[in-house]
């Protein structure tokens, strides 16, 4: 797909270095030997060297190419313990403790892309989003400046898609991380969903706030939620092109958005959909992914002060490839 192919290359050209810490995962191991192959930038693998390399040879994924960190011989390791103590003393965290908390590799993961050693980590192809996560904001933590770190899909359509040659790609957010946000936290996800499109695909995001309503066709304070936090945006981020709330049609069909919000400029020039829950937005990327046959890349993450993303754990090696070439193109830009 068009614009996955332009995230791709955008890759090979930063040569980022991004680190896999599920490295006994098949798809993981294909994944490693696939960017090698693209040109990608290094790819650390963490465990035991030679577990990895049976597991590669076993699974035929060529990943000569890849860095392999193993925890009982990397030269950083004892840094990593003294850095993890600094890091969460104030949590009773010991040096005893800390070689524990470094057994487990998305831990490890952290403490490198912490510590400028890789530049992100991708996981979650093995583990929940909660472990795939907890790591990162106990060590590397959210941008200076940012409340809420949210989860966003990249949801690349098909072509078999009617809606696919008005926007080829959205963004739906939050679809993987705050459960049930409050009107200030959901506008800080439409904010930080929007600038991740910014930083990805380059072009304007533009932001619909999505509701069961439709411009007060409908009134709970649900939708009191929806309109708060687009005050709040306005407020904010004035610069911003956003509206709500809009019912998920008004928001991508002009026509549709002309009959229920007329003078609504977003009607079928939204490319980043902002849900109310987390109930929404997970169950609508699911939906999108499984009926209408869309690529979905993620949960990929908004805020985090050096990049990090999630998988699916129904995910294949090309989409670990294709979240690894977000994340570098998210590495690149906070760079």
């Amino acid at each position: 797909m068009g614009i996955l192919n332009d995230i791709r290359a955008k890759a090979v050209k930063f040569q980022k270095t991004i680190c896999l810490p599920e490295a006994l995962d098949e798809r993981t191991l294909r994944a490693a030997a696939d960017c090698a192959k693209l040109g990608f930038g290094p790819i650390v693998l963490v465990g035991d060297t030679a577990k990895i390399q049976a597991k590669a040879g076993e699974c035929g994924a060529d990943i000569s190419k890849a860095i392999i960190r193993d925890p009982a011989s990397d030269s950083e390791y004892p840094r990593l313990v003294s850095t993890l103590v600094e890091l969460r003393q104030a949590k009773g965290m010991t040096a005893e403790a800390a070689e524990k908390a470094l057994k487990d590799g998305i831990m490890y993961a952290a403490m490198l892309v912490k510590l400028g050693l890789v530049d992100g980590y991708v996981s979650g192809a093995v583990h929940s989003t909660a472990d795939t996560l907890r790591p990162a904001l106990q060590v590397i933590k959210a941008r200076k400046g940012v409340k809420t770190v949210s989860a966003f899909f990249m949801m690349a359509l098909p072509e078999s898609s009617p809606y696919q040659k008005i926007q080829p790609v959205l963004f739906f957010g939050d679809s993987g991380l705050v459960q049930n946000p409050t009107p200030e936290e959901l506008a800080d996800i439409a904010v930080g969903t929007a600038q991740s499109w910014k930083a990805l695909i380059g072009s304007d995001p533009i932001v619909a706030m999505l509701s069961h309503s439709t411009k007060g066709s409908a009134k709970h304070a649900d939708v009191d939620k929806v309109t708060a936090a687009l005050a709040l945006v306005r407020k904010n981020a004035p610069e911003l092109e956003i509206d709500g709330e809009l019912q998920g049609d008004a928001a991508l069909i002009r026509e549709v958005g002309a009959s229920k919000a007329p003078g609504s400029k977003i009607p079928g020039r939204a490319n980043v959909l902002i849900f109310p829950d987390l109930d929404a937005g997970n169950i609508c990327y699911k939906l999108t992914e499984r009926l209408a046959g869309a690529t979905a890349i993620g949960p990929l993450i908004s805020g985090m002060a050096k990049p990090v993303n999630d998988l699916s754990r129904g995910c294949k090696a090309e989409d670990i490839v294709d979240a690894i070439a977000v994340t570098c193109c998210q590495a690149a830009a906070l760079s």
